[in-house]
């Protein structure tokens, strides 16, 4: 007689990091990798860029909405950069959840303690680092999009970033970036074997 396997809940991986350090990088080669990992849809009110779709790349909400869904508890985390808001649905990711699918999320070390404190035990975070801070300013030069002046801004962001590598459950140093890959994608897989990920565990052991 065959059992079915226990129903499990899903994970959200946050992977934050000071720009430069292959965050991006890592969480789509992640989804190229794993078709079971979902990117996370933020909102913002900021304008649609060229080639951008509603609901594709943001939520595009007005000021006022944004507002109203911050006020009804709607926004599992949130914040105001450069003068636009941006934050992260609540309904899609805890239905994401109970369904079993695990969401990936490129946010900041605050968006990451937001998102820990609305989804106690449902979130696993992840902090990369550069190998040195004379990478990641290489790496910044080498995008060729930034002034001196903003390379020099971001190195100062990075590093007030870096201080908060201690609120993640994983660190991992990007030396070369297909390792980083391999290990983040390895935190992923471990994740979802955990005892608290799978609430139907006991039964289907008591039914083999």
């Amino acid at each position: 007689m065959s059992n079915s396997l226990p129903r499990r809940r899903g994970v959200c991986l946050v992977v934050a990091a000071p720009s430069g350090a292959g965050k991006s990088t890592i969480v789509q080669r992640l989804r190229e990798l794993d078709s079971g990992l979902h990117l996370s849809v933020s909102a913002t009110t900021r304008a649609p860029r060229p080639g951008e779709r509603d609901g594709v790349h943001y939520h595009f909400l007005t000021q006022e909405a944004f507002a109203a869904r911050v006020a009804q508890g709607a926004m599992l985390e949130w914040a105001t950069v450069f003068g636009n808001s941006y934050g992260t649905p609540r309904a899609p990711v805890e239905a994401a959840l109970h369904e079993g699918r695990d969401v990936v999320f490129d946010i900041d070390w605050q968006g990451h303690r937001q998102l820990r404190a609305a989804l106690p035990g449902d979130v696993v975070g992840v902090f990369v680092l550069p190998p040195t801070l004379a990478t990641l300013e290489t790496r910044l030069h080498r995008r060729g999009e930034d002034s001196e002046a903003e390379v020099a801004r971001r190195m100062q962001a990075a590093r007030a970033e870096m201080a908060h590598w201690s609120e993640f459950d994983h660190v991992v140093v990007n030396h070369a970036l297909e390792s980083a890959i391999a290990t983040v994608h390895g935190i992923l897989l471990a994740a979802r074997t955990t005892r608290e990920r799978q609430p139907g565990l006991a039964e289907f052991v008591a039914s083999l």
